[in-house]
């Protein structure tokens, strides 16, 4: 009986992507025996390698960026499955040496199943996708096809429903895995477990409790060597779209009938759709953009541009669950700490009971869910200190991955995805309707930028920020919380 094959094409083989988060993910899937059996990994970009050498620079690469370095036996076996043809993504003779490539290997008996990552700039996505149509590397004639693509999945609303157009003109949408690392993550898929297999959290987990959300995603690190592509992009494509939104929609969705790929999706797409739409007025007033100093002295920055590394903001999720429950988002690049934390703040007991000094008031109750680092939750409650009257103070019961579970490692995000694609599984993936419905939230907030309605406020790098991203907060009575990571009962 003939056997079954499967193929992953790497489409921009020889970028950082590639050797620093693909091949290792894949390279820790088969150390764990979790690919499938045979399995070929043929690398397909511009510049011209053998296989030995393309196995080399991926070894190299995987040494420099991971700590696989001891296992090089390992490697030797797993290399052996890697295979390289330089081509052009625009080149469709290129496309059509490609797949007699993959056709020579697979053979003439048995399934041969192909995943197409396009690990490439975002201009090449619609010609690379035309092009494995039009040279039958897409046609399901053999086995499976299926295509990931990386983020960001256009510009705008409307360059997003053209590129879905293009896509869909080859493969249809269940063959499609657009992908969005942060949802791969160990601690945001554990969302799902804290909110709806504990009984104690899903009551609370609304309006009548609630009083606000917070969400934060702060990276220490400028913008570096990225910032050609990041001064044509900035904050709202790079952070706000995707990952701050993905997040926003695991932790006010509804409880999904089961975790199939639809249920799941149809409950964040719901999210998504309850959202108060910012008119441009709004979308102005009620968001802070900032740009660290500095920023304009960046390599292949403009030396005008009003790029924002920093945006802070106030979102409104108008159903019945959530109905006058804020939301808070911020995301910059140079801040004082990485850090990426979703803080629920429950409301104030309705009476105060407790002798209190003038102008001083109970401190909420705080559930800081930490995705990292110092991955865990912690509860912040009040307690009485001993042999101090009825004294008040917060305290902390927490739990960390690195303590409970100390001989298991948290994986990277691409293992579980890559794993997910390879198994035809795309709860984790995002559906066209959702990528179209997060730019529409934030296009109100693109046109302003663009338009110099909104030009970003100058904030110092170590700092949380500009000012006015405080005043945000203050306006409402409120002030951003941060728990993850800092030692002790301090806000940040």
């Amino acid at each position: 009986m003939a056997g079954e094959s499967t193929s992953i094409v790497i489409l921009g083989a020889t970028g950082d992507l590639a050797r620093r988060k693909l091949l290792p993910a894949l390279f820790q899937l088969a150390c764990k025996e979790r690919l499938p059996r045979g399995l070929r990994i043929i690398g397909f970009s511009r510049p011209e390698y053998t296989d030995e050498a393309y196995r080399e620079l991926m070894w190299e690469g995987m040494q420099e960026f991971t700590d696989l370095a001891v296992r090089k036996d390992r490697w030797t076996v797993f290399s052996q499955a890697l295979s390289y043809l330089g081509g052009d993504f625009g080149a469709p003779k290129d496309f059509t040496r490609l797949r007699q490539r993959l056709e020579q290997m697979e053979g003439t008996e048995g399934k041969a199943n192909r995943l197409f990552y396009l690990s490439i700039a975002p201009r090449f996505f619609a010609i690379a996708v035309k092009n494995l149509g039009a040279s039958g590397l897409a046609a399901e004639d053999t086995g499976w096809r299926r295509v990931v693509i990386e983020k960001p999945f256009g510009r705008d609303l409307e360059s997003a429903r053209a590129l879905n157009r293009d896509v869909h003109a080859v493969f249809d949408e269940r063959q499609v895995y657009r992908i969005d690392h942060y949802l791969g993550k160990e601690t945001v898929q554990n969302l799902l477990v804290f909110r709806f297999a504990n009984g104690i959290f899903e009551p609370l987990w609304d309006r009548n409790c609630v009083d606000n959300v917070q969400i934060t995603a702060a990276e220490k690190v400028s913008v570096g060597d990225r910032a050609g592509y990041y001064d044509q992009s900035g904050v709202v494509r790079d952070m706000v779209q995707n990952h701050l939104l993905q997040l926003l929609t695991m932790v006010a969705m509804e409880p999904p009938v089961s975790l199939d790929a639809d249920s799941l999706r149809n409950r964040k797409v719901e999210v998504l759709q309850s959202i108060r739409r910012w008119t441009p007025d709004e979308a102005t007033h009620g968001t802070v953009l900032g740009q660290y100093d500095g920023y304009l002295g960046e390599a292949d920055v403009a030396a005008d541009s009003a790029t924002p590394t920093y945006a802070a903001f106030r979102l409104h999720v108008d159903n019945w669950r959530w109905q006058g429950v804020p939301f808070y988002l911020r995301t910059g690049k140079a801040m004082a700490d990485k850090a990426t934390e979703i803080v629920i703040e429950f409301r104030r007991p309705p009476h105060l009971m407790f002798p209190m000094s003038p102008g001083e008031d109970l401190t909420p109750n705080i559930l800081s869910l930490c995705l990292q680092p110092d991955e865990g939750f912690h509860l912040r409650f009040e307690v009485k200190v001993p042999d101090q009257g009825m004294t008040l103070r917060s305290k902390d019961m927490a739990f960390h991955y690195e303590s409970a579970f100390r001989d298991q490692a948290i994986p990277e995000a691409y293992e579980r995805l890559l794993q997910d694609a390879l198994e035809g599984d795309p709860s984790l993936f995002i559906r066209s309707d959702h990528i179209e419905e997060g730019w529409r939230i934030v296009d109100p907030l693109l046109q302003g930028t663009e338009n110099g309605a909104q030009r970003p406020q100058i904030y110092e790098p170590g700092s949380w920020g500009p000012e006015a991203a405080d005043s945000l907060l203050a306006e409402d009575g409120r002030t951003w919380h941060r728990v993850c990571g800092v030692h002790g009962d301090v806000d940040a």
